[in-house]
């Protein structure tokens, strides 16, 4: 039946047709993936119909657009929705997470702030994030970003406020062109881009991030920190914030998160915690000792779109000092602020935390994805992860043309292939291995990564899918060292 409905209403039988065939392409596709290639890429010819296809006078009917969807963007997905994906840090869509984001577009509100269910929902969702890493709620605030990255900058612009406070003066009237001594931000050389980012976008520079040294277990080295921070503060820098790591994403190192907390304390800093990749890793035995300091961090950032498979974006960040970060970041006169039990709604509105007024419905994927899941289900599923890498390092251990180059870290494991004729060539090693990294994500076999470990090229592969089994790490092995014979023999 073609529709009358001038665009973009739909008529509603047209939409519950639609509706329902979009469900079945969606079941189908998840369903199927498996079987699929992990990673297809896309010819010269389909990347510019893409990109250069132009957008006609008359408007196309909803099933044609669809149709197009399914034959030209669906079968070139990123690849992270296979069980054989182990890229970056990018999970599987949980099911329950792509439904919840239909409906909260459905309902399409703003988040600014107010007195709807949507506004409810985000406070509920942000303090199961902050109990389930024994974060205090007591006086604390959260809310959810598009990702660690705009965390990282809602996190550190408070620390700045607060250093400024602390010395006398106002960073948000005054800026920071007024001479005053210039602000240090301290993290460990595997600390993530999103820091220095953030340093730059709040006008401290790049080279007000000071990168410090690793242990051999890659987390930041407690004693060079305390040196830097000393020498820092003798040569008239001002240090004002610490940025530990709870689960790097290079490999999976957690920095010792309770000495840090201990230290900023003592020397007055902002301890902030990048949380994003494995700060949930506290909900597990055995790695809840290794995150105490998370209790004790002034902010963490988390990415619920990581472990948690909620359907991107889906960030977070929790301060200790829900005051203190409305004072860094609200626009709104104290005058005429929402509060508790008092005008619109009773509650402070998010708009007055962060960098955004206009706010979408991401909580909804998060409440909907945690209410599935549980404690339990968020504990076992991070627990099966962290026993797969520990699998996969006990198969690269086995393989006598592979090698380790980290200990496994969460779920990620850091290894590379080593033919007996080259080892200690650690220049042609590197560039071996990169070709084994691009042949094995052009297979569509398996999808690993890279990064750099003491200057060696590292294989990387970070464990996230719910249904990845020892099969397919089996698999990964097998491709790997397939992949390295045929390349590594061609070189001779």
């Amino acid at each position: 039946m073609t529709s009358t409905a001038k665009a973009p209403a739909i008529d509603p039988q047209e939409f519950r047709r639609l509706g329902h065939e979009l469900v079945d392409l969606v079941t189908d596709y998840l369903d199927g993936i498996g079987e699929r290639p992990v990673f297809q890429p896309m010819r010269p010819d389909e990347r510019r119909a893409l990109m250069d296809g132009a957008l006609g006078d008359a408007g196309l009917a909803p099933g044609e657009i669809v149709e197009r969807f399914r034959t030209t963007i669906l079968p070139h997905a990123m690849g992270n929705g296979h069980p054989r994906f182990f890229g970056w840090v990018n999970s599987p869509p949980a099911p329950l997470g792509v439904l919840a984001d239909f409906l909260a577009a459905a309902m399409n509100p703003s988040c600014a702030g107010g007195d709807h269910a949507a506004i409810y929902v985000e406070r509920a969702a942000v303090r199961w994030l902050m109990e389930l890493i024994s974060f205090p709620t007591e006086g604390s605030m959260g809310l959810l970003t598009s990702g660690a990255s705009v965390a990282t900058i809602v996190a550190l612009a408070a620390a700045r406020h607060r250093a400024a406070a602390q010395d006398g003066w106002n960073v948000r009237s005054e800026g920071l062109q007024g001479g005053r001594p210039a602000l240090v931000l301290y993290t460990s050389e595997q600390g993530h881009s999103c820091l220095q980012k953030a340093a730059e976008l709040l006008g401290l520079g790049a080279h007000a991030v000071h990168q410090v040294a690793v242990d051999e277990q890659f987390r930041m080295d407690v004693g060079a920190l305390r040196a830097a921070v000393t020498s820092d503060r003798a040569a008239g820098r001002r240090p004002f914030c610490v940025a530990g790591s709870a689960g790097s994403v290079g490999t999976g190192a957690i920095d010792p998160l309770s000495d840090l907390a201990d230290l900023c304390a003592a020397e007055r800093l902002w301890l902030h915690v990048d949380g994003a990749y494995g700060g949930l890793a506290a909900t597990v035995p055995g790695y809840r000792e290794r995150c105490d300091g998370l209790a004790g961090a002034d902010s963490v950032a988390l990415d619920p779109h990581k472990w948690l498979s909620v359907p991107v974006e889906c960030g977070a960040i929790l301060v200790r000092d829900g005051a203190l970060l409305r004072e860094a970041w609200s626009l709104v006169p104290a005058y005429l602020r929402t509060e508790p039990d008092r005008g619109f709604g009773g509650l402070p509105w998010f708009s007055e935390y962060g960098v955004q007024q206009t706010r979408g419905f991401r909580a909804l994927k998060l409440w909907m994805t945690l209410q599935h899941l549980g404690r339990a289900g968020v504990r076992d599923l991070i627990t099966r992860h962290i026993a797969l890498a520990e699998h996969l390092a006990r198969l690269v251990d086995q393989a006598p043309d592979l090698e380790l180059l980290a200990p496994p870290g969460l779920s990620i494991v850091c290894f590379r292939y080593t033919p007996p004729h080259l080892r200690g060539d650690e220049k042609r090693l590197d560039a071996l291995n990169q070709r084994v990294m691009e042949e094995i994500q052009a297979s569509g076999a398996a999808f690993v990564t890279q990064t750099t470990l003491r200057g060696r090229f590292a294989l990387r592969a970070c464990i996230l899918h719910y249904a990845t089994t020892e099969a397919d790490l089996a698999a990964l092995v097998d491709v790997t060292r397939e992949t390295g014979e045929r390349l590594a023999g061609a070189q001779e």
